[in-house]
């Protein structure tokens, strides 16, 4: 997987995007389509050691936080299960309630006595659907990595790999034995662009949330935070320290002459949509005529003021002070 860029100014400025905490990422889109395949084996109805919870149940909450975070736009989407295969929902206009009640579907408490593990079988059936999804698309496998029967997992994606294009295989990992941790760092091997990620992260942490969904998701974009241009309340005035981080702001875009800047200002939740639609305008026009003064010709740069941000906490004075921020992102 191709890292995103990140720019620093002093540590002052952090790579992120317009997204909050368990909530959909502003976003071009990366891919048409995606399908969930979860691993329905045995193995997966047994304890995940970390949270004291069936791997399954991991893996459903796991699933429910990427869904709910899959930004709002028009991706084909489908829900399977594999080893036994079977379909939850088929392949078609992705919409996030009907994926949230799919999840909801899946069993946890199967017996385990029994049920081997025959992955690479489960996967070899789905490769006429792979080549049939709309490209670019994902597949998200769910599992454990356990394979103790039937075809070699391994090898079944390797030939899918060669036998077409524009299909990433993506892992949400519940690995808990040496051949399952095995099998996943093979998987992840074949492909650069794979993205593992721990389901226990999912399960847990909106920030990996968020990395995943815009690793599989969303096309690499550079946005940066200018943290330190931040505003008093009711206020588009810069102080010092602002001045101080656009400054660097300014070399930085100076170093990329051939891309247009986009300026946005954001506000905290406190008033009217209307006044802190006005209020982040200004706030973006002020950082745009700041830059302009440095050198920076206006017409390169667009000025949005985008309301009210939910992106940190609105209930905080910390939070508060945080959503009154500007972005500075290229195009």
């Amino acid at each position: 997987m191709k890292s995103v860029r990140l720019l620093v100014l002093a540590a002052a400025l952090v790579l992120s995007y317009a997204v909050a905490a368990a909530a959909a990422p502003v976003c071009n889109k990366k891919i048409e389509s995606f399908d969930f395949v979860v691993d329905y084996s045995g193995s997966m109805m047994m304890q995940n050691a970390q949270l004291k919870k069936v791997k399954m149940e991991v893996a459903k909450t796991a699933l429910k936080r990427v869904n709910a975070a899959i930004p709002a736009l028009d991706y084909y989407g489908g829900l399977h299960t594999i080893s036994p295969n079977g379909t939850i929902i088929e392949q078609g206009p992705w919409n996030r309630a009907d994926m949230d009640a799919g999840i909801s579907k899946l069993k946890s408490n199967f017996d385990t006595f029994g049920r081997m593990t025959s992955m690479g079988d489960g996967l070899q059936v789905y490769t006429p659907f792979f080549n049939a999804m709309k490209k670019p698309g994902a597949v998200i496998l769910v599992t454990d990595g356990d394979n103790n029967r039937g075809l070699n997992l391994v090898d079944i994606a390797r030939e899918l790999y060669a036998a077409q294009r524009g299909v990433t295989l993506h892992i949400i990992s519940l690995a808990d034995t040496p051949t399952g941790e095995a099998n996943i760092k093979a998987l992840a091997a074949l492909n650069p662009d794979t993205v593992v990620v721990r389901a226990e992260e999912l399960a847990t942490s909106d920030a990996a949330v968020e990395r995943f969904v815009l690793a599989v998701y969303c096309q690499e974009e550079t946005v940066i935070v200018l943290r330190g241009v931040n505003f008093a309340f009711d206020s588009y005035a810069l102080d010092g320290k602002a001045m101080g981080i656009l400054n660097e702001a300014a070399e930085i875009i100076k170093s990329n002459p051939n891309k247009r800047v986009i300026l946005t200002g954001w506000t905290d939740s406190k008033g009217t949509d209307a006044y802190n639609a006005k209020l982040s305008q200004n706030r973006a026009n002020s950082v745009k005529s700041y830059l302009a003064k440095q050198g920076i010709p206006a017409s390169r740069m667009t000025a949005i003021g985008k309301g009210k941000s939910f992106k940190y906490d609105n209930n905080t004075e910390e939070g508060r002070y945080m959503n009154r921020r500007t972005e500075l992102s290229f195009k």
